[in-house]
């Protein structure tokens, strides 16, 4: 098969479209013939050098895909050789075909492009699995999103939405947070020029306080400080990025007076069974997300689909921010 193999770590021009070995579906995987892949800021990391996939994982850059079921491994029964599909990986997306296991699979729904579903595993698996399952989302509370206009973003205002929370997004331009309030965004946050603490500070949680009952925080250290200014009493904080940097000094004084958590995670370093595992995800997107995403309420957010022959271009383009929404590489028509 053909895939993106990197020429040592560095810009985009370090990735080129070359000769790769095939893969083969192990016990309980399949084998999917690629359509599409979706572009993360994780591909933007691996790419530099700064995150490698887990042990046994593809070394190929790519931690989504969509496209067609073309082989079974011994021991899966609930999937079939013709299945359109997508799947959250932990490597491998950028090339013509994948081998993953069987519970990471989610079925495309009907009427969605498979270019479109390429976009959705990544996103769907880091919000629920962080607004939902690891925040206790609930329809009263009040959530922060930064970064409302990026991948996860558009998808957590909508999800959010959905569950009947209100939503409040940090972004960096008007233009974007007119969308963000298209897709239901009520507080609006322009990081450029106003402080999200006073903004979410002026807003009622939940409970009845001032503050974020939830914030998912794609920044790391340089909100830190300000993230906990901004949590409600109870309140949790869930980062899940580091684009601020990695080393923040916190008053935990200031946590410990508003009974506040914080969270660390990330999607890719999780077992792929067991107690938090990825197929116990994949299975809670299945059944409480996907319905949402089936009837229209929840849809994916794509800026722009391009030839995998210019992954070049999708990172640079990622890496802009000036997108809303998805970056996504389209392999071959299926």
């Amino acid at each position: 098969m053909r895939a993106i193999d990197l020429n040592g770590f560095g810009g985009p021009e370090t990735m080129s479209w070359a000769e790769a070995p095939d893969p083969t579906p192990g016990h309980g995987e399949v084998l999917i013939e690629v359509a599409a892949a979706g572009v993360n800021r994780a591909d933007l990391l691996q790419r530099r050098g700064h995150y490698p996939p887990p042990p046994g994982a593809s070394p190929i850059i790519g931690l989504e895909c969509s496209g067609v079921i073309a082989e079974l491994g011994d021991g899966v029964r609930d999937w079939a050789v013709g299945d359109r599909v997508c799947a959250l990986l932990s490597g491998g997306g950028y090339a013509e075909r994948v081998a993953v296991p069987a519970t990471q699979v989610l079925p495309v729904p009907a009427g969605l492009d498979l270019g479109a579903a390429a976009g959705l595993p990544e996103v769907a698996a880091t919000v629920w699995s962080n607004l939902v399952m690891t925040a206790g989302l609930r329809a009263d509370h009040l959530v922060l999103i930064h970064g409302g206009g990026g991948g996860v973003g558009t998808h957590a205002i909508q999800v959010a939405n959905a569950l009947g929370a209100r939503v409040a997004v940090t972004a960096g331009s008007a233009e974007k947070l007119a969308r963000c309030a298209e897709l239901g965004a009520s507080v609006l946050i322009n990081y450029r020029e106003d402080d999200f603490v006073t903004a979410v500070r002026a807003e009622e949680s939940g409970a009845g306080g001032p503050g974020a009952d939830i914030i998912l925080d794609n920044m790391g250290a340089a909100y830190l400080r300000g993230n906990v200014d901004a949590l409600a009493d109870h309140g949790k904080l869930v980062v899940i990025g580091m684009q601020g940097g990695v080393s923040a000094e916190l008053n935990l004084a200031d946590l410990l007076g508003k009974w506040g958590t914080i969270h660390a995670t990330n999607v890719r370093a999780r077992p792929a069974t067991g107690v938090g595992g990825k197929a116990e995800i994949i299975a809670e997107v299945r059944r409480h997300l996907w319905p949402l995403v089936a009837d229209g309420t929840v849809v994916p957010v794509i800026a722009a689909e391009l030839p995998i022959e210019e992954a070049a271009e999708a990172h640079r383009l990622l890496d802009s921010g000036e997108v809303f929404g998805k970056v996504v590489l389209r392999v071959k028509e299926l």
